[in-house]
C-alpha cells in the first residue's frame, strides 16, 4: 500500500457550548490539516495522487466552509446575534471539535473521490484529532 500526506493551514473561530474549561469561551485556531491518500498502485506517473489536486479540492471547501468562520453548535444561543450583526458562521449539527473537523475534511476528500486513509487536524502545535473509516 503506497501513500501520500499532504498538509494545509487554516483558522477558524468557535466555542464548545457547556464545555467544563475554557473551551466554553469564544476563541480561535490556526491549524494544520494532514490528509493522507493511500492507492495499492501507482498511477501513470509514478504517484498515488498529485499533492496539488488534493490541495486544490480541499483548500477550495475550506475557504468556502471553514477558513475564518465562526463554527458553533446548531443550538448555540449566540446565533441569533450573529445573524443580525450580519457575522459569518456555520451551524453545525455536531459540537465544533478538532474531532469533527477531521471527519468533515475526511467525508469531503471522499466524496470528491480520493481514497483518504486519515485526516489530522492539529488545534495546537501538542494536540491533534483523527478520523479514519478502517
Amino acid at each position: 500500500m503506497y501513500s501520500i500526506t499532504k498538509e494545509v493551514y487554516f483558522c477558524y473561530g468557535h466555542r464548545l457550548m457547556n464545555h467544563a474549561g475554557k473551551c466554553r469561551h469564544l476563541h480561535g485556531h490556526s491549524v494544520k490539516a494532514s490528509i493522507t491518500i493511500q492507492q495499492e498502485t501507482l498511477d501513470g506517473q509514478g504517484m498515488v495522487c498529485d499533492f496539488a489536486d488534493i490541495r486544490d479540492c480541499v483548500e477550495k471547501y475550506i475557504d468556502e466552509n471553514l477558513d475564518h468562520n465562526f463554527l458553533l453548535h446548531k443550538d448555540d444561543p449566540i446565533i441569533p446575534m450573529l445573524t443580525a450583526q450580519n457575522e459569518r458562521f456555520m451551524a453545525l449539527d455536531e459540537h465544533p471539535t478538532a474531532e469533527v473537523l477531521s471527519k468533515m475534511l475526511y467525508q469531503y476528500l471522499k466524496q470528491s473521490g480520493f481514497n483518504v486513509a486519515q485526516v489530522a487536524l492539529w488545534e495546537t502545535a501538542s494536540a491533534y484529532a483523527c478520523y479514519h473509516e478502517n
